[in-house]
């Protein structure tokens, strides 16, 4: 069973407003083991928005609309619903009394235009709002011999949430089959997707009762899989089965294998250890610390660190010689070699990590009176007893670059731990 969101309104077709409620509302079916299929954003023409919904009653089970129930001549969503299934509005008496008291308790008379919120579709039950004057509807009903359920909200996010939560939701619950959905995630960093997808693609073809999907997201490749079944338990098997055979064939490329972040999987791996990490950052400009921190309980591993952007302060914080600095630059092997080894033993940790490069816009003369390229990258971590090493180039923005080298760090150090 599937289902189709439509958000109607004209200002999440501008770049001042996005459409929120969906993604609660394809949280709390995915809950209720309902796939959300197709989502759709129609502005306020009534044609448009018609032709949506038919559509939409065409290709799913389920057609939830938020938003285009207030009382203005642009909330359409009632009367293009009833043209699409072609049935009838009626004024609903007892919501019409409801709206008037709702007024009165506060000491507003109703605008004549409010009325119109209590038009409701022939066939279909009012669903209270007691967050606000629009009520929600509920219709269960069939097109071309197919049963649809049809559920009209409203849209302001106070409002469609808890008409969801505490009144659609148990009518779904009652109404559909019981299913369960299971969810796995693999990460995997610095790796083309086109990589990925070649070794991970020919073991998920294999799962036709699986969905998966693999995302791009910065400096890393996200592998999704979900499994639908009438119970938990079945559903989880297969998604564990086929998670474990591509995580096998992805080796040590998969940095997790439950969604969590790069940072958190250092942490552990570090604690597990009873190490402890210092970090010394030229390009990323603490964005690796950042990244460290936002992990609840990193102080039991991180110490800290130092932004070593200066030559001076390389020196001073990390104990950079003179000699590396003059005879191979600030962005060479032997500086982020020199910055891992002296981060940690300035600050008495386990473990010291580096990086250093030039994110651009264009290309830097550097120390050593050699000019080096936008994007050349060296990162290195030292754990007292040997020290490794990394020159990468990345493309792309200074942003982009910056990502991707505070990305290269945590992974070289991830390798290390392994």
């Amino acid at each position: 069973m599937i289902a189709e969101i439509i958000a109607a309104g004209s200002e999440m077709l501008t770049p001042h407003r996005q459409d929120t409620n969906s993604l609660y509302l394809t949280e709390r079916l995915n809950a209720l083991g309902v796939a959300v299929a197709f989502k759709t954003i129609v502005g306020d023409n009534p044609q448009h928005l018609t032709d949506a919904a038919r559509i939409a009653l065409n290709r799913a089970d389920i057609v939830i609309l938020s938003g285009g129930l207030g009382p203005t001549e642009d909330d359409l969503t009632r009367e293009a619903v009833a043209a699409a299934l072609g049935i009838g509005l009626h004024r609903d008496p007892e919501v019409l009394a409801a709206m008037y008291q709702r007024f009165a308790t506060r000491g507003l008379t109703m605008p004549e235009n409010n009325s119109k919120q209590a038009d409701v579709l022939d066939g279909a039950n009012v669903l209270a709002n007691v967050n606000g004057s629009a009520p929600g509807q509920w219709l269960d009903t069939a097109v071309d011999g197919h049963r649809k359920i049809v559920i009209l909200l409203p849209g302001p996010p106070r409002e469609i949430m808890p008409l969801f939560t505490d009144v659609c939701e148990p009518l779904l619950a009652a109404t559909l089959p019981e299913r369960h959905f299971a969810k796995r995630m693999l990460r995997i960093a610095l790796m083309p997707e086109s990589k990925v997808d070649a070794i991970a693609a020919p073991i998920y073809q294999a799962y036709t009762d699986v969905e998966s999907t693999i995302l791009s997201s910065g400096a890393e490749i996200q592998l999704h899989f979900l499994c639908i079944k009438p119970t938990l338990a079945e559903a989880q098997q297969r998604v564990d089965q086929l998670t474990s055979q591509v995580e096998d064939a992805l080796d040590e490329a998969v940095f997790s294998a439950h969604g969590e972040p790069l940072e958190e999987i250092i942490l552990l791996r570090l604690q597990m250890r009873g190490l402890t990490l210092a970090t010394a950052e030229s390009i990323t400009g603490g964005m690796v610390a950042s990244r460290l921190t936002s992990i609840a309980g990193a102080s039991d591993t991180y110490v800290g660190g130092a932004v070593v952007y200066s030559p001076h302060l390389k020196k001073k914080f990390a104990s950079v010689p003179d000699d590396i600095l003059k005879n191979f630059g600030t962005v060479s092997e032997e500086a982020a070699r020199a910055l891992a080894e002296g981060i940690r033993k300035e600050t008495g940790a386990s473990m010291g990590l580096a990086v250093t490069g030039v994110a651009g816009p264009g290309p830097m003369m550097d120390t050593d009176n050699v000019e080096k390229p936008c994007g050349l990258v060296y990162v290195a971590v030292s754990d007292g007893i040997s020290t490794e090493s990394l020159k990468k180039i990345f493309a792309g923005d200074r942003e982009r670059i910056r990502a991707y080298a505070a990305q290269q760090a945590l992974d070289i150090l991830r390798h290390k731990l392994i």
